[in-house]
């Protein structure tokens, strides 16, 4: 997968608010429709020893859930935490681990927030627009937004709302367990963002971005393995002549 909008990704707090506020208007919101397809779930972790962020996606199939590929990929950091900003941190890794992806994916799930977000721009629909390609935001806790608590069944959900307008649904994926924010990133509609969260969930978190989020935890181990044996590691002294 090749990223279809290029932009720089160096940018100060103010230059980064104001590319989210040019691109917010041209998300595009639409019923998705296929039964059958692939998905890809996307994490993010940050090595901050080092300064880097270790992204990792896994594609599936739905509804099986099989494995179909997966990829992982690490970018020097360029841009600090701030709250509302996250994709400037993750995308740069994202876009590598999903170029080394050679499957005809249908449909991505980020672990973040789609339109539910300040300026109705957060990491999925900021993905979906770099990437041309539906996606969705799944996340664990609240960015913003008042709900109702949904019924504690599976399927269950109530609409997050920011003042009269809604932008997610807070979705119970099993019963009794908490729920998950899903929010419409790009190239899809709510509802179909909610289907495809439920087809995917045998936890509360959906599949795609649970395997992801294995993949980045076994990558960065290893990696930290692999620094700690290079420290350990002895090299040999040469005579001296």
């Amino acid at each position: 997968m090749r990223p279809v909008l290029a932009h720089p990704w160096d940018l100060s707090v103010p230059e980064a608010r104001a590319l989210q506020e040019r691109l917010a208007p041209r998300v595009v919101l639409r019923p998705f429709g296929k039964r059958s397809f692939l998905i890809a779930g996307t994490d993010v972790s940050f090595d901050d020893d080092r300064g880097f962020a270790v992204a990792g996606v896994v594609v599936l199939s739905v509804p099986s859930l099989d494995a179909v590929e997966e990829a992982w990929a690490e970018r020097r950091l360029t841009f600090p935490y701030v709250p509302g900003y996250l994709s400037f941190r993750e995308i740069p890794a994202l876009c590598a681990a999903l170029e080394k992806i050679g499957s005809p994916v249908d449909c991505v799930m980020a672990d973040g927030q789609g339109i539910a977000h300040p300026r109705r721009f957060g990491l999925a629909s900021h993905l979906g627009m770099v990437l041309g390609v539906p996606t969705l935001g799944c996340a664990k806790s609240r960015l913003i937004g008042e709900h109702d608590e949904p019924g504690i069944s599976r399927g269950s959900s109530t609409a997050l709302l920011i003042g009269n307008e809604t932008v997610g649904a807070v979705v119970r994926t099993r019963d009794g367990v908490s729920p998950v924010y899903v929010s419409a990133g790009h190239l899809i509609d709510l509802a179909g963002a909610v289907r495809l969260t439920l087809a995917c969930a045998l936890t509360r978190v959906p599949e795609p971005t649970r395997r992801a989020h294995m993949l980045v935890t076994a990558v960065k181990r290893g990696t930290a393995q692999a620094l700690r044996a290079g420290a350990n590691r002895r090299t040999p002294t040469r005579p001296r002549a």
